[in-house]
């Protein structure tokens, strides 16, 4: 099962994971960093994550099925995959369809207190 984990971290830590993939000889799992929680919940609004459900482990899909899964108009999902796909979300095959590789996803979200 392939799992693409999200998370919020700062653009240092960000560079130590692509180095520490670029040195190793394993694999390393697919994450998809935010500089802020604030970034995270603009792109993957309520609406978004709902297509985003929708096109998990569902290979890939065009707008107006895609649409036509989630109960919405073709025009707002349309708006809200090319948000996504701007992000680097998701991906745009050449043939137009919509396509998230990806079995799971894995949220990763950490609040703490300010000191």
């Amino acid at each position: 099962m392939r799992t693409l984990m999200i998370d919020v971290c700062d653009l240092e830590t960000t560079k130590a994971r692509m180095l520490a993939a670029l040195e190793s000889s394993e694999p390393s799992a697919p994450v998809l960093s935010f500089p802020s929680e604030e970034q995270l919940f603009t792109v993957l609004t309520a609406r978004r994550w709902t297509l985003l459900r929708a096109l998990t482990g569902a290979g890939p899909v065009g707008v107006r099925e895609l649409a036509r899964r989630v109960g919405r108009d073709v025009k707002g999902v349309h708006t809200d995959a090319q948000a996504l796909v701007k992000a680097g979300v998701i991906d745009k095959l050449p043939d137009g369809k919509l396509h998230f590789p990806y079995d799971a996803v894995h949220l990763e979200l950490e609040l703490k207190a300010v000191a």
